[in-house]
Order: structure tokens, then sequence, then C-alpha cells
């Protein structure tokens, strides 16, 4: 097995087994060209640093046959843990079982693998999708709404509509709220995010009253193709990305729920040093059990708490350094009291 050839290594040069000796993570990104994943990057490299291990990775490009060699290559280069953020819940079934043959544990990083060889690490996603509708409803309480939904291969695409359910569906059931569009949107992209968007206006003759965007790249999309008809509604999303820290701050989307990426790569980091040690997942600091995938798999998991940005509470990331007050501000409406 992968980790006991590396232990017998270590004890042939005078070490005891599950000593310090550096280990190496192996971190598999499905798409690192969302602006998001560079401040996760950042983390889970200076939660290695400071445990002394080694970081490598490889980027999918969006391609989930692409993410399985990249686990492979990732192995190959002495990965004793992995960190990988899916690209298709199903078709990573394959890594998984590339790693468990090495011994080598793995985490699925903010997205599900529901495989109970997995460990699962992400936000409360179900409370995401409530904090997106709860915002949006509070301010435009009934109407015309459209939501646009992420990739349909990945789980927190579900997880978010099971969130935004919560708040909507009895005013959905009473016809106060109408669902006119929904749709998934391919890759989380923006562009095929503002195609869908587009083609929801089209087919409502623009009688649009809210969206609820379920990424803030999305929701970029869905904004030009409101604004390219003169249109302003209420819109959610989540992500906490730059630019849509500064459209809440002008007013065009009225919250971003920011997941502290920090928090969570740091989390990542640490965790996959305590697995590559031998750390059982059960054991993991914070580990709770949970079943709640498709699948009804009992996984372990850890779940943080986001935090929702509205104009009123924009202080809150430009206070934490994750945007400065100038990107944040530029263009923002009178009432924003975080840019007086």
């Amino acid at each position: 097995m992968h980790k006991s050839i590396l232990a017998a290594v270590a004890l042939a040069a005078g070490f005891a087994a599950n000593s310090a000796w550096a280990q190496t993570v192996g971190v598999s990104w499905s798409n690192f060209q969302e602006e998001r994943w560079k401040t996760d990057e950042a983390a889970i490299k200076a939660a290695l640093e400071a445990a002394g291990a080694t970081y490598v990775s490889a980027d999918a490009q969006g391609s989930a046959a692409k993410q399985l060699t990249d686990v492979e290559a990732l192995i190959a280069q002495g990965a004793e843990a992995l960190i990988i953020l899916a690209m298709d819940k199903d078709a990573i079934g394959p890594a998984v079982d590339k790693a468990a043959a090495e011994g080598i544990p793995v985490i699925g990083y903010d997205r599900l693998i529901e495989d109970n060889r997995a460990f699962y690490l992400t936000f409360d996603n179900k409370g995401v999708g409530t904090i997106i509708a709860d915002t949006v409803k509070a301010a435009q309480p009934e109407g015309n709404y459209a939501i646009i939904k992420g990739d349909p291969g990945d789980p927190n695409a579900d997880f978010l509509r099971e969130g935004m359910e919560e708040v909507i569906g009895a005013d959905v059931a009473a016809g106060k709220i109408k669902i006119v569009c929904e749709t998934y949107t391919d890759g989380w992209k923006p562009e095929n995010a503002q195609a869908n968007m587009e083609q929801c206006l089209t087919a409502n003759n623009n009688a649009i009253d809210a969206v609820l965007a379920e990424n803030d790249g999305m929701a970029g999309g869905v904004i030009a193709a409101l604004q390219a008809q003169g249109l302003t509604v209420p819109v959610g999303g989540q992500d906490g990305d730059l630019a849509a820290l500064n459209r809440v701050a002008r007013g065009s989307q009225i919250v971003s729920v920011w997941k502290d990426s920090r928090a969570l790569g740091k989390a990542a980091g640490e965790i996959a040093v305590a697995l590559a040690k031998g750390t059982a997942m059960d054991a993991v600091e914070g580990a709770q059990k949970w079943s709640g995938g498709e699948k009804g798999v009992e996984m372990s998991a850890i779940f943080l708490t986001p935090t929702p940005i509205t104009k009123e509470t924009l202080n809150l990331v430009i206070d934490a350094g994750h945007i400065s007050k100038g990107q944040a501000c530029e263009g923002a409406a009178a009432d924003v009291a975080a840019c007086q």
C-alpha cells in the first residue's frame, strides 16, 4: 500500500512511524479559473506550510475526464492525502477508487463526493440557498421569480435549491411567487447564465421581478442580461467575489453570501495533514456524521457557517481584508454606510 511504503522508507531513514517527516498533499481543482479558488489555494498552501507539508496541484480546466488523470498524476507525485474539488460527482468515482487502493485519504472539498472513503468539507450550502432566498424575498415578497442554478453535475446546485425552497415553497404554493424560469447552468459559467437569463426574459416578455442565482459569477451574467433590457430587480448570489461585492455596494446585486475561503482552505490543509498522518476520518476534530446526499451514504463531514453580505454588512468583508474599501465602494450608492 502507498502509505505503508512511505512509512517503511521513513523508518529506514531512522524515523518512527507517524513522525514529523514532511507530508505531501495533492489538490485537484475542477476549474481553477474561477476567482474564488485563488483565495482557497492560498489558505491551503499556508496551512500546509505551517505544518511542514508540501503542496502539489493540478487544474482539470472544467474536464471531468482530465480530473481523473490529474488525480493519478498527483498520486504519482507522492501525494499522501488528496483534496479534490470535484468537477462531476459521479465521474470522480474512479479517482476515489485509485486513491483508496493506494491507501490515500480523500477530502471532498466544497463539493460532495458521496463516498464514505471521502471526508466532506464545505460550507452549509443549503443554508446559503436559504440566505439568498430570504434576502431576495424580503426585498420582493411576490411576483415572477427566475432561478438560475449551477452545474447539473454538482450536488451543491441541488443543496442550494433545497435551501431556497424552504423559504419560497409556501409562497409558491399560495400563488404569491411564481417561478417562471428555472434552469441549470453548465459549468457555473457567467456567459451560460447570461444566455439562460436572456432566454427567460424573452419567454416572459421581460416580466421578471426577482432572480435567485446560485453564485456570484452567474449573478453577474444575470445582471448583464437584465441591464441590457433596462431592468433592475433584486438578484442574489454567493461566493463573495470582488465584483459582486461592488455590485452590492452599487445596488445591482442585493446579497452575496460570503463563504470565507480562508477558513475553508485552512481547515482543508489541516485535515489533509492529519489524515496523511493516520488520523481516522471520524476522529478529525469537529467532524460529524452526515448522510444528506442523494444516496444517503453516511460520511464524516464538517460544515462551516456562511455570512450574508448586503449593503448593511459590507463592512464585514472590508474589515476582514477580503476586499479593499476602494474596490468595494467604487460607484457605491449613497446609503451604504461602509462606504461613507
